[in-house]
């Protein structure tokens, strides 16, 4: 049995908790045309469908596969769609470093410049957060490196030790 694409992209939009605002923002198109598409009053182009399969992490066969999209255009979809936006990406290396502890000193400048660029509301948000996790490691970083300069792991203090 086929499945609707239309019923298919308004589900998994819900299940990203987005509107059919926030989705035609991630597409360039308005949101009547996301209400027709779900809607099946529209059949989305090859372009449109690649979009859409990459905001949903999808590859385009995946998305339309077993739907009622023509098969004449499921032919012509590519093999591929971009899944993961810039922020995404830096996002992931940002944790492979915080998880490391290398390299964080870079970071907060990387992540400015990627939130002023950002003009999703919730890449801005997840930058923000980011921002805020790398202040507190930088500052647990620092509060170490002050312990280990003011003991040398037996308790007793190297700065001054020994003097009155």
């Amino acid at each position: 049995m086929s499945d609707d694409l239309g019923r298919r992209i308004a589900r998994l939009r819900g299940d990203l908790g987005w509107t059919q605002q926030d989705l035609a923002d991630r597409l360039g198109i308005s949101r009547v045309a996301v209400s027709h598409l779900e809607a099946g009053i529209s059949v989305p182009g090859e372009r449109t469908v690649t979009l859409l399969a990459g905001v949903f992490k999808l590859e385009p066969h995946e998305l339309v596969a077993d739907t009622t999209y023509p098969v004449a255009k499921a032919e012509r979809l590519p093999v591929v769609a971009c899944r993961y936006t810039e922020v995404e990406l830096q996002l992931r290396l940002f944790a492979r470093d915080l998880q490391t502890g290398v390299g964080l000193a870079d970071w907060a400048h990387r992540l400015a410049a990627l939130e002023a660029l950002a003009h999703d509301r919730r890449e801005r948000e997840a930058l923000a957060a980011a921002r805020l996790r790398l202040r507190v490691a930088l500052e647990e970083a620092e509060a170490r490196r002050r312990r280990g300069v003011a003991h040398n792991g037996d308790g007793v203090g190297r700065l001054g030790a020994g003097r009155p």
